[in-house]
């Protein structure tokens, strides 16, 4: 959902809050195969602005707690195809059903990435559903 703030940010404060998403986004080039990649790279960048605006406080935590969830599910699908790999393990219908819903995940994923940091770009606020409310408990003016 897209949305304006009560104030329209800064060309600076745009960029910033943009640049939260391109992290994650450089970070999957870089470290693909591992899934703490993203997020390590995403948190620094919060850690980095934590005391920034308000706008590119908001916009850094929403980011950060998308690579968080995206963590978990990617962790669970890499450690299950490295016991079929190198254990005794065998590809099974949960496994690839659970592969194909990680798949879908990251790729809506990556498509609202991209979205969101082209339109935060332009100061349009972007509230993910389920992040955008937590990140509103979490993140105060």
């Amino acid at each position: 959902m897209t949305t304006q703030f009560e104030y329209v940010p800064g060309e600076h404060e745009a960029e910033k809050a943009s640049n939260s998403y391109l992290m994650s986004l450089i970070a999957v080039i870089a470290g693909l195969p591992l899934p703490i990649i993203n997020l390590i790279a995403t948190l620094i960048f919060y850690l980095g602005n934590r005391n920034g605006t308000y706008f590119v406080r908001w916009h850094c935590t929403q980011a950060l707690l998308s690579q968080f969830s995206l963590l978990f599910m990617n962790s669970f699908g890499f450690w299950w195809t490295v016991s079929i790999v190198f254990g005794d393990e065998t590809v099974s219908n949960p496994y690839i059903a659970y592969m194909m819903t990680v798949f879908l995940f990251n790729v809506v994923e990556f498509i609202a990435t991209i979205y969101t940091a082209i339109a935060t770009r332009k100061g349009q606020h972007v509230s993910w559903w389920l992040y955008g409310d937590l990140t509103n408990l979490i993140c105060k003016p």
